[in-house]
């Protein structure tokens, strides 16, 4: 039995029940694909199960606001895939009468899709002979085969690609994929695997040269920024609060935020306090809410953040009320200060 016909073995044995798996509708196996970019199942399912409930199709998605969406989508991070999903829907409900592309190549011209995306769709949906290279699938062939190829190169994707082609089930491309997605998340895991009872540990060449914690090769180290960041929660006689939305590119694009005041470095309380007045008038009282700082980490930016508390002796035009700002769409360290600090 060779490596592919025990990976399909082990799938059928041991494949989680999800509901993606259940299908081979393109529109639903397109909305999983998203969501689960940089993001874990368990994690992801939720979201998923929370947008095919609010837009059963493509047609339902393209006709939804994008702070729906966004809201939906609130916590799941990376949000221009949201906004690009949103995009995407529209694209083909209005444009492709509600058709997905039927093909690997066609499917890659979508917004948001790229190569993993498409071949996953093609596959899944149409049962193509495209193969899918995740960071799953580099580790299970970097130690099955002892590929020692850096996978943060510009070479290794095509590398690997033509890999996954050579073991891929042609009969059951869709199977295949699966079963090895499936076994880097649960088996071939990125540390400690237990070997002992893998399936492919007697002719697995990492295992048998003691490599197994030195594959997959990755040397590119991600350069991360800090940023501090005083968000102002605004309070005025009437107990309403402000907010703005990010039209900025960057970050949270489109979701919204409190009044910021973004500093360069770690300031002193004293400096920011200072800030803070020279943008308002009227101010009755400011209360820094915790001593203790924030730190949101996202894949290349570590966000410092603390919340400070403003009362301004004032009336504001279009001022929110609790339930009205429970409406909008926040960055999810911004939501979770809302919920805790109702008003």
């Amino acid at each position: 039995m060779n490596f592919s016909k025990i990976l399909t073995t082990w799938y059928l044995e041991n494949k989680r029940d999800l509901p993606w798996r259940k299908t081979t509708n393109p529109y639903h196996i397109w909305l999983s694909e998203i969501m689960l970019q940089q993001t874990r199942v368990a994690q992801g399912l939720p979201y998923y199960l929370a947008f095919t409930k609010a837009f059963p199709t493509v047609f339902d998605l393209a006709k939804a606001d994008e702070e729906q969406v966004l809201k939906l989508w609130q916590g799941l991070g990376y949000y221009s895939r949201a906004r690009n999903l949103h995009a995407t829907a529209k694209h083909i409900a209005y444009h492709l009468d509600g058709i997905f592309p039927p093909d690997y190549k066609s499917l890659l011209q979508l917004k948001g899709v790229g190569e993993y995306t498409a071949a996953a769709i093609a596959s899944f949906s149409y049962n193509e002979i495209v193969p899918v290279v995740d960071g799953n699938v580099y580790r299970v062939l970097s130690r099955y085969f002892n590929v020692a190829t850096d996978i943060a190169s510009a070479k290794a994707k095509n590398e690997f690609t033509l890999l996954a082609q050579e073991v891929i089930l042609k009969d059951s491309p869709a199977l295949f994929n699966q079963a090895i997605m499936e076994f880097g998340a649960l088996q071939c895991v990125p540390k400690s695997p237990n070997c002992g009872v893998c399936p492919l540990n007697t002719s697995c060449a990492a295992l048998s040269l003691q490599k197994v914690n030195e594959l997959p090769v990755k040397l590119k180290k991600l350069k991360v920024r800090d940023r501090f960041l005083n968000y102002l929660f605004v309070l005025d006689n009437e107990n309403r609060t402000r907010i703005n939305q990010r039209t900025s590119k960057g970050i949270w694009h489109n979701l919204y935020e409190f009044p910021l005041v973004e500093t360069e470095k770690l300031t002193s309380e004293s400096v920011v306090l200072e800030l803070i007045k020279s943008q308002f008038d009227e101010i009755a009282d400011i209360t820094l809410l915790e001593s203790e700082t924030i730190i949101h980490k996202l894949s290349h930016q570590h966000l410092h953040i603390k919340f400070w508390k403003i009362n301004q002796n004032t009336i504001f035009e279009n001022g929110l009320n609790f339930e009205s700002l429970n409406k909008f769409p926040f960055p999810i360290v911004l939501h979770n200060f809302i919920e805790n600090n109702k008003f």
